[in-house]
């Protein structure tokens, strides 16, 4: 059994400001910075391999939570959102003609104009995921997490998602003949 813990990036600017980020590569704010150095991995996941996706704000949350540089690898990549990278949800959301829905009613086809849909982000990561054969903490984006979460809970983008991801926390998942659940509550990060 392979142990893989999820975590998401720290605030960025356009976080705070409701935009669709995907792979617009957007530094982490400072009060983002100054709240993750006071954190760190718990203890038993110190030492685990740590990875993340090739997007600075990624890159950044990895080393300051870490004290460490992660390996980057390319296929953590964010979601692409195609034509509304750097649009806010909201606004899409009321406009009836721009296609935006609601992640309850995506289903694994739903595809952003010039994007990417759930099922073809699953494609791109799922290799190596389930080739993972050391424990491994990635440090990511919420649309893969929410890629490997679904595949974890068999999920399929229609009503409420079982999970809610929250910043700061490991989501723990087990990579044996599949993607399973290994702890449903999310681990916590330590405080310095």
């Amino acid at each position: 059994m392979t142990k893989l813990a999820l975590i998401r990036h720290g605030h960025t600017p356009w976080n705070r400001a409701g935009k669709i980020q995907g792979r617009t590569d957007i530094d982490l704010d400072p009060d983002a910075i100054k709240e993750l150095q006071g954190y760190k991995l718990p203890l038993e996941w110190q030492s685990t391999n740590l990875v993340a996706s090739p997007l600075t704000r990624a890159k950044q949350t990895a080393k300051i939570i870490a004290d460490r540089p992660a390996e980057l690898i390319p296929c953590l990549i964010e979601m692409n959102w195609g034509d509304w990278e750097g649009l806010r949800g909201i606004d899409l959301k009321a406009d009836p003609d721009s296609g935006f829905r609601d992640i309850e009613d995506w289903g694994w086809d739903y595809r952003p104009p010039h994007g990417e849909s759930p099922q073809e982000v699953w494609d791109r990561i799922a290799p190596w995921v389930m080739n993972l054969k050391t424990d491994t903490i990635a440090v990511c984006h919420i649309g893969i997490m929410r890629m490997i979460l679904a595949k974890a809970y068999d999920w399929n983008f229609k009503g409420p998602a079982p999970f809610k991801v929250k910043r700061n926390r490991l989501y723990t998942l087990e990579i044996k003949d599949g993607v399973h659940i290994l702890d449903p509550a999310p681990i916590r990060l330590e405080v310095r």
